[in-house]
């Protein structure tokens, strides 16, 4: 689940930042008025948000960028003079705030993090080479035996796999156990 750490210079603005946020059902993990604090912080937290401003005691919103992980999404509320001046790339709200615009970016914000999550779920782990050496075994072992081409050899392992509802990898084993036996 997505959090959210608000890293401003005065604690108290960070607190009304949080209320307004837990007012429309975004709920704030931490609040803190240094960066090396909401570094901390989300270092203990799985993906989120970091909404900070321009410049806190202990460094600026562009050295928390630095070492902001991969995981977070840094929202910099700053003043029109400062936005101006800024980048592109990152993402701020000018102050002073309208709570309807925080809510609509940290909505956005949350909204892309979930879809980034997802996507990253959907995409296949890499195989070992353990693992990639036994389908390219079986594949050789297809091919040799039966005259298949290399992507007959695959596409069979790969339909074998489907039909029984096992990996490839298993598929490619149990061929190669099937295969080996029959030579004994």
């Amino acid at each position: 689940m997505s959090s959210i750490v608000i890293a401003l210079p005065k604690i108290e603005d960070g607190k009304k930042i949080r209320t307004i946020l837990s007012r429309y059902g975004f709920p704030a993990a931490s609040v803190c008025s240094t960066g090396s604090h909401a570094l901390a912080k989300m270092s203990e937290l799985d993906c989120g948000i970091l909404i900070c401003g321009y410049r806190l005691c202990d460094m600026s919103y562009s050295e928390l960028a630095d070492c902001l992980p991969d995981y977070f999404e840094l929202l910099l509320l700053a003043s029109s003079r400062v936005i101006n001046d800024m980048p592109q790339s990152v993402l701020s709200l000018e102050m002073p705030l309208k709570a309807r615009d925080l809510v609509n970016t940290v909505d956005m914000m949350l909204n892309q993090i979930e879809r980034r999550q997802r996507r990253r779920k959907k995409k296949p782990k890499a195989r070992s080479a353990k693992e990639q050496n036994y389908i390219s075994n079986a594949k050789m072992l297809l091919m040799q035996r039966n005259h298949l081409s290399e992507e007959e050899a695959f596409r069979y392992i790969q339909k074998s796999s489907m039909n029984s509802g096992t990996n490839m990898v298993e598929t490619a084993q149990m061929v190669l156990m099937l295969m080996l036996d029959e030579i004994e």
